[in-house]
C-alpha cells in the first residue's frame, strides 16, 4: 500500500520566503483596508447624499465585523486546509470590493464593506499562523519583523495611495483598486501556499461565538462613539460588552474545546507582550489620522501633500522592521523595545508641538522616529510574546494578539481623534481663535500618545528584565526535564552551609558539541535520561540538549514531524526520511539551548536551592573555575535537608 505524504510534509519543498511573501501580502492588505476607504468619505457623502454621522458607519461597521471574525479564525485555522481557507478568506475581500464598487446607494456600499470585514478579520491571524508554521526558529524575529513591517506599511500607505487615486478618479475607484490587489493575493495563495496547518477539527461552540461577538461589538462600539455620539448609549453598549466578555471568559473555562484558549494570557511574558504591542499599534492609528487631519483642516495643506509628509516615515519603517527582526534574533528584545517606545514618547510630543509652525519637510523628519519607533516594537514584541507559548497554543495566542490589533485600531482612531476634537471645541468655546483651539487639541492628542508610549516604555523595561533574567521559560524548561513548582527545597536548605561537593552527582552523562543529534538520542534512550550538558574539551559547559530540543528542531526542519509518533506514521514518506536523516546528522551544538544556568561548587546549599527554585529547574550543572565537575538535583538537596532534620530531631531526643 502506498503512503501519501501528509499535507504539511509538502511545505518543506516550498520556499519559506515565498510562503512568507503570501502571508505578508495578506497582512498588508488587511491593515491597508482599515483606513483605505476612510480617505474617500467626503466624496462618498457628496455622491450618495449622506451626512458625516451616516458615512462613519463604513468605518464602525467594518471595524466591528473584523473584530468579531478574529476569534473565529482560530477555529477555522484548525478546521480547514490552509490553502482553501486562505483563498476563501481573500475571496471575501474581492467580493466585498466588487459589491461596494457597484453600489448604487449607501446601504449596498455598507453591505460590501461588511463582507470585506469578514475576510479581513481572519486574514491577519491566518497570515501570522502561517508565518509561525514556516519560520525557522532561529529566524522567527526576522519573519515576524517583516510581518510587523506590513502592519505598519498598510495603514500608512493607504492614506497616500487613496489620496493619489482620488486626485484623478471617483471614490468607487478605491474599491476597484482594492479588488485587484485582493485578487492578486488570492492567486498568489492558490499557487504558492500548501496545506500547512495541523488540523484538529474542534467543535464550534455557538454560544461562545455569540458571547464574544456581543462583547467585542459592545465594547468597540462604545469606545468608538463615546466622543461623537450619545454618551449614555455608548456607555450602555460598553457595559453590555463587558458583561458578555465576563460570561465568555467563564464559559471558555468550562469547555473541553474552547473557542479561544485563554491560557496564553496566564503566561506573564505573553500577556505583557500583547499589551505592549497594542500600545505601539495605537500610536500608528492615532498619529496617522490626527496629523494629516490637522494639516488639511487647520493649515490648509492639500491632501496629497499632507499624505506625502508621512511617506519618509513609511519608507524608513519598512527598512527598520526587518532590521529589528534580525537584531531580535541575535540579541532579543532588550534594546529594541525601550528605544522604540522612547522614540514614540519624545517625538509624538514634538510632532504635536511643532506641527503648526514647522514646514512639511521638517515635520516629515520629526515624524520619522514616531513610526520607526513603532516598527522597532511590533515584530520583536510579537516574536517575544509568541515564543513563550508552546506550539499547540500558537493559534490561540495569535487570536489574542490579533484581537488586540482590532481593539488598538479602534482605540487609536476613536479616542485620540475624540480628544483632539473635544479639547479643540472646549478651547474654541472659551473664545480662543479656531486655529489656536485646534492646535490645543493637537497638542493634547500628541501628549496623550506620549503618555501611552511612556507606559509602553516601562513595560519594555519589564520585558527586558524578563528576557535577561536567568530563568527557564517554556522551551528551556524542557531542556532540564520536568519543571518542579514550589520552594520547599529552598526553605529546607536555606540554613545549610555545607559544601555542594558533598552531595552533587559526579557521574554525569555529557555530550560534546560535535556529537550528532542521532548519537544524542541514542544516549538518551540507552541511559534513560531526558537531556545532557554539552561540554567542550576543556570541560566548559557550552549548552544543554534535551529530547525536547531535538523534537522542536525536528518539527522546525520537518513540517510533517509533529510528535515522536511521526517516526512511525511517516516512515514510508521519502521526503520525510531524507530530511530527517539530514537533521539527525546535525551536531547538537546547532540545536542546544545556549543559555545554561549553573552553580559554583563553593556555593552553599541554601543559595543553590534558591537558584533551582526560582528558575523552576530540576537540576543544574556544578562548575569549578568554569569547568563542569558535577550536577546537582533538587531531589539531592531535599533528601539531604530531610536527613539533616531527622538527625537534629534524633539528637534532641537523645539529649532528653
Amino acid at each position: 500500500m502506498s503512503h501519501q505524504a501528509s499535507p504539511a510534509a509538502t511545505t518543506k519543498q516550498q520556499n519559506p520566503a515565498a510562503i512568507l511573501f503570501v502571508a505578508a501580502f495578506a497582512a498588508f492588505l488587511a491593515t491597508f483596508n482599515e483606513t483605505f476607504l476612510n480617505v474617500g468619505f467626503a466624496p462618498i457623502m457628496e455622491a450618495l447624499s449622506v451626512d458625516v454621522s451616516t458615512v462613519q458607519w463604513l468605518a464602525t461597521a467594518y471595524m466591528l465585523g473584523a473584530a468579531v471574525m478574529v476569534p473565529v479564525s482560530a477555529f477555522a485555522y484548525r478546521s480547514f486546509p490552509t490553502r482553501p481557507l486562505f483563498c476563501a478568506t481573500t475571496a471575501l475581500l474581492v467580493v466585498g470590493s466588487i459589491i461596494g464598487g457597484l453600489a448604487p446607494n449607501f446601504a449596498v456600499l455598507l453591505v460590501g464593506r461588511i463582507v470585506q470585514a469578514l475576510g479581513t478579520g481572519m486574514l491577519i491571524p491566518i497570515g501570522m499562523n502561517i508565518t509561525l508554521e514556516v519560520a525557522p526558529r532561529e529566524k522567527l524575529g526576522t519573519y515576524m519583523g517583516i510581518m510587523g513591517a506590513m502592519t505598519t506599511l498598510g495603514p500608512s500607505s493607504s492614506v497616500i495611495l487613496a489620496g493619489l487615486i482620488l486626485a484623478i478618479a471617483p471614490w468607487n475607484m478605491l474599491l476597484w483598486v482594492f479588488a485587484a490587489l485582493s485578487l492578486i493575493c488570492l492567486l498568489c495563495g492558490a499557487f504558492i501556499l500548501r496545506d500547512i496547518a495541523h488540523l484538529t477539527h474542534p467543535k464550534l461552540d455557538a454560544a461562545s461565538v455569540a458571547l464574544i461577538g456581543v462583547a467585542l461589538i459592545g465594547i468597540l462600539y462604545g469606545v468608538s462613539t463615546i466622543f461623537a455620539g450619545s454618551v449614555p448609549v455608548a456607555v450602555g453598549a460598553a457595559v453590555v460588552g463587558i458583561i458578555a466578555l465576563v460570561f465568555f471568559v467563564k464559559r471558555q473555562g468550562t469547555l473541553a474545546e474552547p473557542l479561544i484558549d485563554l491560557r496564553p494570557l496566564k503566561i506573564p511574558p505573553f500577556a505583557v507582550g500583547v499589551i505592549a504591542n497594542m500600545l505601539s499599534l495605537v500610536t500608528i492609528f492615532a498619529m496617522n489620522i490626527i496629523v494629516p487631519t490637522f494639516m488639511q483642516s487647520v493649515l490648509g495643506t492639500p491632501p496629497l501633500v499632507a499624505s506625502l509628509t508621512l511617506f519618509p516615515a513609511i519608507l524608513c519603517s519598512c527598512a527598520a522592521s526587518p532590521l529589528a527582526g534580525r537584531i531580535y534574533d541575535k540579541h532579543g528584545p532588550g534594546i529594541l523595545l525601550p528605544v522604540g517606545f522612547a522614540c514614540i514618547a519624545v517625538f509624538s510630543v514634538l510632532t504635536a508641538l511643532f506641527i503648526a509652525t514647522a514646514s512639511p519637510v521638517l515635520l516629515a523628519i520629526i515624524y520619522i522616529p514616531v513610526i520607526c519607533g513603532s516598527a522597532l516594537i511590533i515584530g520583536p514584541v510579537q516574536s517575544f510574546a509568541l515564543s513563550k507559548l508552546p506550539p499547540e497554543m500558537n493559534p490561540h495566542g495569535v487570536t489574542v494578539m490579533s484581537t488586540g490589533f482590532q481593539i488598538a485600531g479602534c482605540f487609536g482612531s476613536s479616542v485620540f481623534t475624540g480628544v483632539y476634537a473635544l479639547v479643540g471645541a472646549s478651547a474654541a468655546a472659551s473664545g480662543v481663535a479656531a486655529a489656536e483651539a485646534a492646535t490645543s487639541g493637537m497638542v493634547a492628542s500628541g501628549v496623550l500618545v506620549g503618555v501611552f508610549a511612556l507606559v509602553g516604555f516601562f513595560l519594555a523595561l519589564w520585558i527586558r528584565r524578563a528576557a535577561a533574567k536567568p530563568i527557564v521559560d517554556a522551551a528551556p524548561q524542557a531542556a532540564w526535564g520536568e519543571a518542579v513548582e514550589g520552594e520547599a527545597a529552598a526553605g529546607a536548605a536555606a540554613a545549610a552551609s555545607d559544601t555542594l561537593a558533598a552531595i552533587m552527582k559526579t557521574d554525569v552523562f555529557t555530550v560534546s558539541p560535535t556529537t550528532s543529534v542521532a548519537q544524542a538520542m541514542e544516549l538518551f534512550a540507552d541511559k534513560g535520561i531526558s537531556g545532557a550538558p554539552v561540554v567542550d574539551e576543556a570541560r566548559r559547559v557550552v549548552g544543554f540538549v534535551s529530547d525536547g530540543d531535538i523534537m522542536a528542531s525536528l518539527a522546525d526542519q520537518v513540517p510533517a514531524f509533529k510528535t515522536a509518533w511521526s517516526f512511525v506514521v511517516e516512515r514510508e514518506n521519502a521526503d520525510f526520511d531524507a530530511t530527517l536523516r539530514e537533521t539527525m546528522a546535525l551536531p547538537v551544538s546547532e540545536i542546544a539551548t545556549k543559555r545554561v544556568i549553573s552553580v559554583d561548587v563553593n556555593d552553599d546549599l541554601g543559595e543553590v536551592a534558591r537558584v533551582l527554585s526560582e528558575g523552576h529547574l530540576k537540576k543544574a550543572p556544578v562548575l569549578e573555575n568554569g569547568r563542569m565537575v558535577g550536577i546537582i538535583n533538587r531531589s539531592n538537596i531535599t533528601r539531604y535537608a530531610i536527613d539533616r532534620y531527622y538527625e537534629e530531631a534524633q539528637r534532641e531526643a537523645n539529649g532528653r
